[in-house]
């Protein structure tokens, strides 16, 4: 399943509206660990199909939302759950650490 890429205009409803848990990861293209975690990014995306909600945000096109959140260093990958912010993991992790996180808020 391909990931939705969000922006300013649509982030409130596709996060905050999502009946399932979402994972936001926060990159840019110039980003060496970003491009490190993005197929590990796919990967869950994938397996946990139908049970999470995955979604992009590069911080450069949607500065209002990174600015929001307060997102100083990428990657950034933020949990929500009923529209919340629950967990925030900053930096490279392994699939296993991630798939560990994600798996508490499911």
């Amino acid at each position: 399943m391909a990931i939705t890429h969000l922006y300013n205009d649509n982030f409130e409803e596709n996060v905050r509206g999502s009946e399932l848990p979402v994972l936001v990861d926060f990159w840019a293209t110039w980003c060496g660990p970003c491009r490190m975690i993005a197929p590990i990014v796919e990967e869950i995306s994938d397996e946990y199909d139908g049970r999470l909600n995955v979604f992009k945000v590069d911080v450069d096109e949607a500065e209002q939302v990174a600015m929001q959140f307060g997102i100083m260093s990428i990657p950034t990958l933020m949990i929500f759950k009923n529209g919340e912010e629950q967990e925030r993991i900053v930096g490279y992790r392994s699939k296993e650490d991630l798939a560990a996180v994600v798996e508490k808020y499911l």
